[in-house]
């Protein structure tokens, strides 16, 4: 696939620096900032509905252990494949919080200013499609499809029912662009062969595995249209003066792929890296990647405005 003509700004989990993560209003305040994509993580509910939800469990954005108390597994924690959808609609969304109950980002949105709820994948597709309709300008969406194995092990075959929703609602006319993500191979390439997808897929990369070999980028090429790469697979910190980088973007690119690399986090900078400007220089006007996924949508389409002109 050839290279973007400009970089694609995706909002991670919406503009997640601002307001909680994958609540509409995030989704909304991400289309008003200019993102190209918004990002939607997709996980099921025990009556089979498709939520937009980063987590396999809701411990860490919602009030859960209040609401439902003794609901959890042995494991201790609350799963969103153990509740109905009207019961996770009870639920409120607020900002991440680590496993000793610790602010995540607390420079972010406070728990003082209100929480939020769940919205399933159906209904955030319209959602969109409402702000297109209102503004006129077009955005795509970017779902990834959460831990399918462990979803298929609940009796439920995550992919397939995210190619259904995706068709009866972003795919329906008039189309809306499409990248669907996955960090499973195994998974995207059995939804090509067995569904015969024409969607774009990216191919996610932990950093935990190492940098792809150039025989498995072109592994990927075979069944992907990009790679959506940690960007501690790309940058390795400082190296004298500069920067010591790898070399996936251009591996990438020569087997075909697009490169779409995660999390650009103006709070929360690579070691190495003064300010989030330079890092944007780096991956976007050094090493030329494709897109990035970003919390904060505004500053990334400011930097990509105001140095990559159309």
């Amino acid at each position: 696939m050839a290279s973007a003509a400009r970089p694609l700004v995706i909002a991670h989990r919406g503009a997640c620096g601002y307001l909680p993560e994958h609540t509409l209003v995030a989704k909304a305040l991400a289309f008003g900032q200019g993102a190209d994509y918004l990002e939607q993580d997709v996980v099921a509910t025990r009556d089979g509905e498709l939520v937009v939800f980063h987590d396999l469990t809701l411990d860490e954005v919602t009030d859960v252990a209040t609401r439902f108390p003794g609901r959890q597994r042995a494991d201790g924690h609350f799963y969103c494949r153990d509740f109905d959808l009207e019961e996770l609609r009870t639920l409120g969304v607020g900002p991440r919080r680590g496993s000793a109950g610790e602010l995540q980002h607390p420079g972010r949105f406070p728990e003082s200013g209100g929480r939020f709820g769940i919205p399933t994948l159906a209904e955030e597709i319209r959602f969109i499609r409402g702000l297109i309709h209102a503004s006129g300008r077009a955005v795509g969406i970017y779902p990834e499809i959460k831990d399918p194995a462990w979803h298929r092990a609940e009796g439920i075959d995550l992919g397939a029912r995210v190619l259904q929703v995706l068709e009866s609602t972003a795919c329906a006319d008039p189309p809306m662009p499409v990248f669907l993500q996955c960090f499973d191979p195994a998974e995207l390439q059995r939804l090509r062969r067995e569904f015969n997808s024409q969607l774009p897929f990216v191919q996610l990369i932990n950093s935990i595995y190492g940098q792809p070999s150039a025989r498995e980028l072109e592994t990927i090429a075979g069944y992907a249209q990009a790679i959506g790469p940690s960007l501690k697979l790309i940058y390795r910190g400082r190296a004298g003066k500069g920067a010591a980088t790898t070399t996936l973007v251009d591996d990438a690119h020569s087997a075909g792929l697009l490169v779409h690399p995660y999390t650009f986090r103006s709070d929360d900078l690579p070691v190495g890296m003064a300010s989030f400007g330079e890092l944007l220089d780096l991956f976007l006007r050094q090493l030329g990647v494709d897109g990035l996924f970003t919390d904060f949508p505004d500053l990334a389409r400011v930097f990509i405005d105001r140095h990559l002109p159309a």
